[in-house]
This record gives C-alpha cells, sequence and structure tokens, in this order.
C-alpha cells in the first residue's frame, strides 16, 4: 500500500507541509561532513573514487506501477531486449513473452490494464467469508485459516471505517471553503478576508487553514497546496470506491486465476501503463541519465532499467510478483527494487520460491520497509525476506528504511517503518527529487524512494566491480554505511531512540564508504 496524502486528514491534516524549509536540490547525493547534509555521498565518490575507473552496465528490474519509456531523462538508461523485434506480435527470443522490449506487464490482458485494484486484506475478507463468517466450531486444521480471516477481517472494516469518515470530514471541509469563496465573492480570497470569516466548527477552522495557505502560495489555480487537496480526493475516491470495495475485482482483465500459479506466461507488453508515476520516479533515482545535464542524476549511471509491471494502485498479488522477480533473474537482472507491500501474503509461498531462485542466480533483492510509521518486530510489510515462515533470513535481501535531509533527531523520515531486527539499514527517502511522466520532474517521499537509492548504490557496486556476489554487495553495503549516533524520533511516536534501535546497522548507507570497502573486497 502506497504513501497517501489522506492518511492524516482526519486527525490533524498532518501531512500538508506549511511553511516548512525546502530541501536542499538533490540532497541524497550530498555529503554528510563536507555539505552538513545526510545523503549518501555519491557525488563525492564520483569525483573522488570513480573517476579513472572501468564500469559495465548493470540491468536493474523496477518491479512497481509502470515507467514513462520515452521520458527525456530515462530513454537512454532503459534495458533494452535486443533478441525482441518491436511490436511485430512474435515472441523472437522464445522466452515466452511476445514483443518484451522493455520488460512485461503483469497486470495486463488482451483488454486492457489493470489500474486499480483492492486491498489484500479485501481480496481474502471475500474469499474466506462463505466458509467462516458464521461458523461456531472450527476443525483443528482450519484454525489458521480463520486466524487468518479474522485478521483480513477486521482490518478491511477498520480500514473502510477510516477512510469513510476521512471521506465525510473531507467532503465537509471542502463544502465549507466553497461558502467561503461564496460568501466574499472570489474565488482567490486574501488572508485578510479569509480572517474576517468566524469560525463555526473545526471544519471551518481546516477550510481557513488550506484558504490561507492556497493565497499563500499562488492561488486556487497554481498553489501545490491546492494540488495536494485534489490528489487527496482522488486517493479518497479511489480508496472508498475501488480498493476497499468488496465487490470490484479487475482481475478479468488478467484473466487468469490469481490462486494458481501453473503458468508465468500471462499479461502484456504495455509496461508504462495507465499510472506510471511511481515507477518513473523510482527509476529516475537509480538511473536517470547523468550525461545529459537535464534534469536529476541517478544513482548508478550504468544502471539500466527493466520496466516490469505488477503493482496497481492498491495492493499487488504474491503471483505476480514471483512472476516478475523470476522474469527478472531469466532476463539478466543483477538487482531487483521492490518500492511496495501489504499486510497480507496468502501465497508468500510462491514469492519465497521466486526469491530463493533469485539467490541461486546471484540476484540482490531491494525492498522498501513500508509508510506506516509501525515497528515491523509486531507488525507485517509483505514480502518478507523471512523464507517459509521461519526466522531464516534471506541471504540476497535488504530491507531499507527511510531518512530525511533533516538534522539531529528529525533523521527518520516520520512514516517509515522500523525494526530492529527487521529492517537492515535507512535510506534518503523524503522529499526526493526524480523523474515523472511527461518529461517532469517532481518530489516524492517514502520507503519506495529510499529502496531505489539502495539499489541504485547496489548497482553501482556491481558496476565498478562485476566480480562481488549479491552477498558480498549487501555486506559492502550494511558494513560500510555510517553509523548515527544521536537519538532520533521513532516514527510515529514522540519518544526518541538510537537508530541502532530502529534498525540492523544504525546507520545510513553511504557511496563513498561503500566504494572505499568495494576496493578492499576487490583487492585493489
Amino acid at each position: 500500500m502506497r504513501i497517501l496524502l489522506t492518511a492524516f486528514i482526519a486527525l490533524s491534516f498532518s501531512n500538508f507541509s506549511f511553511g516548512q524549509k525546502m530541501a536542499p536540490a538533490n540532497w541524497h547525493h550530498l555529503d554528510p561532513k563536507s555539505d552538513k547534509i545526510w545523503g549518501i555521498s555519491s557525488e563525492k565518490a564520483s569525483k573522488e573514487l570513480l573517476q579513472n575507473k572501468k564500469a559495465v552496465a548493470v540491468t536493474v528490474a523496477v518491479i512497481d506501477g509502470g515507467t514513462d519509456t520515452n521520458h527525456e531523462d530515462l530513454i537512454s538508461q532503459l534495458w533494452i531486449n535486443t533478441k525482441e523485434i518491436a511490436d511485430n506480435q512474435l515472441d523472437d527470443d522464445g522466452n515466452g513473452y511476445t514483443d518484451d522490449v522493455y520488460g512485461w506487464n503483469f497486470i495486463g490482458g488482451k483488454n486492457g490494464n489493470i489500474d486499480v485494484d483492492t486491498y489484500e486484506s479485501v481480496r481474502l475478507f471475500v474469499k474466506l467469508k462463505p466458509t467462516y463468517d458464521s461458523l461456531v466450531r472450527l476443525n483443528q486444521t482450519d484454525t489458521a485459516l480463520f486466524q487468518q480471516f479474522e485478521a483480513a477481517k477486521k482490518h478491511y472494516e477498520s480500514t473502510y471505517q477510516k477512510y469513510k469518515n476521512i471521506a465525510v470530514s473531507y467532503s465537509q471541509i471542502m463544502q465549507r471553503m466553497d461558502s467561503i469563496r461564496t460568501v466574499l465573492g472570489t474565488e482567490n480570497p486574501s488572508i485578510d478576508q479569509i480572517k474576517s470569516i468566524k469560525n463555526a466548527n473545526r471544519m471551518d477552522f481546516f477550510a481557513k487553514m488550506f484558504l490561507k495557505e492556497i493565497a499563500k502560495t499562488g492561488g486556487a489555480k497554481n498553489s501545490p497546496v491546492q494540488k495536494q487537496l485534489s490528489e487527496a480526493k482522488n486517493s479518497l475516491d479511489k480508496s472508498v470506491n475501488y480498493q476497499l470495495n468488496i465487490s470490484f475485482n479487475p482481475r478479468n482483465i488478467v484473466g487468469d486465476n490469481d490462486d494458481e500459479n501453473t503458468s508465468p506466461f500471462y499479461g502484456n507488453n504495455k509496461v508504462q501503463g495507465p499510472g506510471p508515476e511511481h515507477g518513473t520516479h523510482v527509476a529516475g533515482i537509480i538511473g536517470a541519465n547523468v550525461g545529459n545535464e537535464i534534469g536529476v542524476k541517478g544513482v548508478c549511471p550504468q544502471a539500466k532499467i527493466m520496466t516490469l509491471r505488477a503493482v496497481p494502485d492498491g495492493d499487488e498479488r504474491d503471483k505476480d510478483i514471483a512472476n516478475a522477480i523470476r522474469y527478472a533473474v531469466d532476463n539478466g537482472a543483477r538487482v531487483i527494487n521492490m518500492s511496495f507491500g501489504k499486510s497480507f501474503s496468502p501465497h508468500k509461498n510462491w514469492i519465497d520460491e521466486a526469491v530463493q531462485y533469485a539467490a541461486s542466480k546471484d540476484v540482490l533483492l531491494v525492498h522498501a520497509a513500508g509508510n506506516d510509521a509501525k515497528n515491523l518486530e509486531f507488525n507485517y510489510n509483505f514480502p518478507t525476506p523471512y523464507l517459509n515462515g521461519s526466522s531464516q533470513s534471506a541471504s540476497n535481501w535488504i530491507e531499507v528504511g527511510a531518512s530525511s535531509w533533516k538534522k539531529g533527531k528529525e533523521l527518520t523520515a516520520s512514516f517509515s517503518n522500523y525494526g530492529k531486527s527487521k529492517v537492515d539499514v535507512f535510506a534518503p527517502g523524503e522529499d526526493i527529487l526524480s523523474t515523472m511522466p511527461g518529461n517532469k520532474y517532481e518530489e516524492m517521499s517514502g520507503t519506495s524512494m529510499a529502496s531505489p537509492v539502495v539499489a541504485g548504490l547496489a548497482a553501482l557496486l556491481r558496476s565498478y566491480y562485476p566480480n562481488l556476489t549479491a552477498v558480498q554487495v549487501k555486506d559492502i553495503i550494511l558494513k560500510s554505511a555510517l553509523v548515527y549516533n544521536k537519538k532520533v524520533k521513532i516514527p510515529g511516536t514522540k519518544k526518541k531512540a538510537k537508530l541502532s534501535e530502529l534498525c540492523k546497522t544504525g546507520a545510513v548507507v553511504n557511496a563513498y564508504e561503500a566504494i572505499l570497502l568495494a576496493n578492499q573486497f576487490a583487492g585493489q
């Protein structure tokens, strides 16, 4: 489930940033010592350590919601299946996927592409409800499924109620904003005019707050706050009407049974999809063109982005993720970025098997820890590296939390999941500038942004040190990360703790230190 602007609207509207400092441009590339910003020192590494080194191209698979393959800052950085002839409707290379020039779309079919899907808790609730909703007595063998049903039901009902309440509050505030504009006789009232309206209730307070910020930041047509409000409305509509709708099921577009995984050959080659914003942003963080003097710079200039569309606006399905991982491995990816997650995983064994397959082929997986400000010691964010329900963790997996450009106790991003033994390391994930569809560039926040920073670093290491194994690359990234000794805020709370209480390393990844350590591994 992706980070949503609506997450805290009902309580405090805290996701709207009013009057705060802006993040330094491309801050995630900066150096903690010389720039006084806890970036990953990639610019310093490039200038001081990599100038005279040879590098090879590295394929990085981005399993996400799609990528704008025409973006000016990505078009030269895309993985291209040279064995495939574009749009001739033939499987030229015999890999089972027709016209897979840039990758594959596992959430499409002959008749279109899935945009929005339900949450996994909704799907489980619908699937198990006929069996367990009115059951009084259980056989011992039914206990696990019944508990899963109860958990899914609770999650669905609480989430639905939360978003329904948010929608009501949002509607009331928007109506009050319109009323104030009508009373004042203008679409763009001044701050003094807004202040003249007396508060009748709590909704008036929020309505006036937003109107003041809109007045400060460009008016009704140009204000970023107005844009955030529009995005929040769209997110609310999607959540209530689709993602939490027990009657909605778009899987007929794919035309398969997602509870069976007998064949990976389904979908289509439309890798951009109807909603490529998230995936395009992720791709740019990893490998946006460094030498074209436009836009932004990716962490790894040699990265070739393989686009695998498997994540809708909603929760991904285990079958699609498992098959996307296998496609990436079979078609040459050396690093796979996975900026997605959910609370339930009914077919986790399929993903576990794919993760083990990737390990057998020396492929590194990098996964976002999630954006719920939760402790993963006590909460799930699937997929996880723990195989077959055991405590054994996949050796080729890095779990990433998100750090901020802010200093001191604010180093941890307020939304990031964490876990002393569940999250490996933190990386920049707040206010990250990257590519967006239509040759645009915008800032986004989330562990979804932190994960590709680490995936880009992993690709950088595999580019300059191609003999390093996936396990060695992971080891280098974690051992070279810079330890942060000051106490930081525990996300979602007012408490503070050492970063070592929030992740295994107690550290933020660092490209400069990683290159130095890689030199030792390589004997240079």
